[in-house]
């Protein structure tokens, strides 16, 4: 990976150039709506008992109030409050509903930029909402109680629930991205670890297939990913499968998907070798590293394998046997389109949205349980999936699903003629 794709984040102030800003943007709407029904809701529960002689409420829901802009430090907000309405007749003094999160008055938020990251990260894990609401709303403004952060925590862990189960009957992933994330925050087993599946449909969309917590990567923990994605209609097998060295992985997937292909990611293998390599030589040899998956045909790939191999195997025998294990499936997406050469070396669609999540998780205070750590990731990953790029040329898609064959990246039809 080249010095200059690396952007490190500042600390403790959440910038514009932040990688969660244009995320979070999107996200925040359904936010706040999920934080209003939550406030409302422990709202009604306090008056419960009050009813009237036939039992009937009196403080019930009333649809909502007309919607409303709130500008915001990320861009303009579209909202409506829930409504409340006493229904006693004659009452002196009337039960009204006035949300803490977002006043009637309220048209301008403040310190946006802090709060947003604080709901989706300290909020889930930690119940520190309250401090966040008092970044939105200024120091007047009441935070919302522990049980309100609780239900709204149950909402986000019901939807991650229900998209775990949803239906794939129909869905074609051409090619799939795998990678075991593991976490700088304190978990309940320091042996758990995230497994996550990125799919490439025939369209060229890339979408979340699934997050999951495993055990060390292991193969039976990625059986159990790969069959239940497959029990719930992927049945067509990706024609490549891109990830790291795990054997868990590699072990599993020939036993659902027999037909898929694999393709080593060469950000991991390069790092892999090079931490065989002393500092001194690193340099050099991650350039003859970059000669080899940069080459424009596979026949010059395999000349500067052979080269690399040469060159290093008396020295670092270790480093050679790390690359030359893998030659094979190092080189595999020299069969497919060259468009989708830069999605196929690398597990990068993973890497890039997850580099982010572990930096801030791992600046979480106190012990996470193995849900409130998976529901985190989830939302984090499924408000990122609207940003990630698109396949180059996804035309090239449908003609591999047609069986067009290609080589060194060109159809094969088209360098006979």
């Amino acid at each position: 990976m080249k010095k200059d794709t690396v952007r490190q984040l500042k600390k403790p102030e959440v910038s514009a150039e932040d990688p969660l800003t244009e995320i979070l943007k999107k996200g925040a709407r359904q936010l706040l709506a999920q934080a209003l029904e939550a406030e409302v809701e422990e709202f009604l529960i306090k008056f419960k008992n009050l009813r009237d002689d036939n039992g009937r409420r009196q403080i019930v829901r009333n649809g909502y109030m007309p919607e409303r802009t709130v500008q915001t430090g990320i861009g303009d907000v579209e909202v409506k409050a829930p409504r409340v309405t006493d229904r006693r007749k004659g009452a002196t003094n009337k039960i009204r509903f006035t949300s803490s999160i977002l006043p009637p008055y309220l048209r301008r938020t403040k310190n946006v930029e802090e709060l947003l990251p604080w709901l989706y990260l300290k909020g889930v894990s930690t119940g520190e909402f309250g401090e966040a609401l008092s970044a939105l709303l200024g120091p007047r403004a009441a935070g919302l109680s522990a049980s309100t952060i609780s239900r709204l925590k149950d909402v986000w862990h019901d939807e991650m629930d229900a998209w775990q189960k949803r239906s794939l009957k129909g869905k074609h992933y051409v090619y799939i991205w795998v990678d075991g994330i593991h976490f700088g925050a304190r978990m309940e087993d320091a042996s758990q670890c995230m497994l996550v599946a990125i799919g490439a449909t025939k369209n060229g969309d890339k979408e979340l297939l699934a997050i999951v917590d495993g055990y060390r990567e292991s193969e039976q923990s990625w059986l159990e990913l790969l069959s239940d994605l497959k029990r719930r209609g992927m049945t067509v097998a990706p024609r490549v499968a891109v990830g790291d060295g795990s054997l868990g992985f590699w072990k599993a997937l020939p036993q659902i998907f027999g037909e898929t292909r694999n393709q080593r990611c060469w950000m991991h293998k390069t790092g892999n070798v090079l931490d065989k390599l002393p500092k001194s030589v690193q340099a050099r040899a991650k350039e003859n590293l970059h000669e080899i998956w940069m080459a424009e045909t596979k026949e010059q790939a395999e000349k500067a394998f052979t080269h690399f191999v040469e060159s290093y195997q008396a020295k670092y025998p270790k480093a050679v046997e790390c690359l030359q294990k893998d030659r094979e499936v190092l080189l595999t997406f020299y069969d497919f389109p060259a468009e989708h050469w830069i999605h196929l070396r690398t597990t990068n669609p993973i890497e890039s949205t997850f580099a982010t999540v572990r930096l801030r998780t791992a600046k979480t205070r106190g012990m996470l349980t193995r849900a409130t750590m998976l529901t985190m990731v989830f939302k984090l990953a499924i408000t990122a999936q609207s940003h990630w790029r698109r396949l180059n040329r996804p035309e090239r898609l449908g003609e591999l699903v047609q069986g067009v064959k290609f080589i060194d990246g060109i159809r094969a039809k088209d360098e006979a003629a």
